[in-house]
């Protein structure tokens, strides 16, 4: 790859290690997909292709979140590599690449359950509750570099590994659920709301945002409906 285009983008808290000869044959199938159009899993993008120029490493990429983020980051003219290995030294392999480039992006995947309590398990929220803190250190680190770090807290989302813990509810299920309890009625959350974000972060869009942690939640962390105010219903 140019030297010029080494812009990364990370997804979930995972590593580049050990992805080998493996990540030609994922790049190739990432080009494939994203010219199925309206028979793949997204629709083909035909308008402003954001990313353009730029090379993305995804990791956490065979399904849900990751795999929508590859998707469409690939439709946005990204060159895109893949990889699903767990490693927690992810972000320092990325800034590595990034740091005598002066420019670059890392983003990372939270939850709600970083903000309010009572959303997950004790340790799910402590690691959710550390990627925030991970992100905002890093981002003070390597500013001065030219690199921005950013992440994107969503609520919960009917992704494999969701549908997998609450199987008696199914996909349907799950996101029946998740609106009931949103604030914000009449939209469901997809992995594509996910992606869609990362495509803003990862483009040129958010050159001066860093440090941030964008929620995705239908207003779920910021409105207490223990007194039902507003409740017009």
């Amino acid at each position: 790859m140019d030297a010029d285009q080494t812009n990364l983008s990370i997804s979930q808290f995972s590593s580049l290690k050990s992805i080998g000869a493996s990540l030609k044959e994922e790049s190739i199938e990432i080009q494939r997909i994203t010219k199925m159009g309206s028979d793949g899993f997204l629709p083909l993008i035909t308008a402003e292709r954001r990313l353009e120029g730029k090379v993305a490493l995804i990791t956490g990429a065979a399904q849900g979140i990751g795999e929508a983020i590859a998707i469409m980051y690939g439709q946005h003219g990204a060159k895109v590599v893949i990889a699903d290995i767990q490693d927690d030294k992810g972000y320092a392999h990325a800034a590595r690449v990034m740091i005598p480039q002066k420019q670059g992006c890392i983003l990372m995947s939270g939850s709600v359950s970083s903000v309010v309590g009572g959303f997950g398990l004790h340790a799910y929220t402590a690691s959710k509750s550390a990627i925030i803190g991970l992100m905002k250190n890093t981002a003070a680190e390597l500013g001065q570099f030219g690199i921005r770090v950013n992440c994107i807290s969503s609520f919960l989302i009917a992704s494999p590994l969701a549908t997998d813990f609450f199987a008696s509810k199914g996909v349907e299920g799950v996101e029946d659920w998740v609106c009931r309890l949103a604030t914000l009625k009449g939209a469901v959350l997809t992995a594509e709301d996910f992606a869609k974000a990362a495509v803003f972060f990862g483009s040129d869009d958010s050159k001066f945002v860093s440090g941030h942690n964008f929620m995705i939640d239908g207003g779920v962390t910021t409105t207490n409906v223990a007194f039902d105010l507003f409740n017009y219903n």
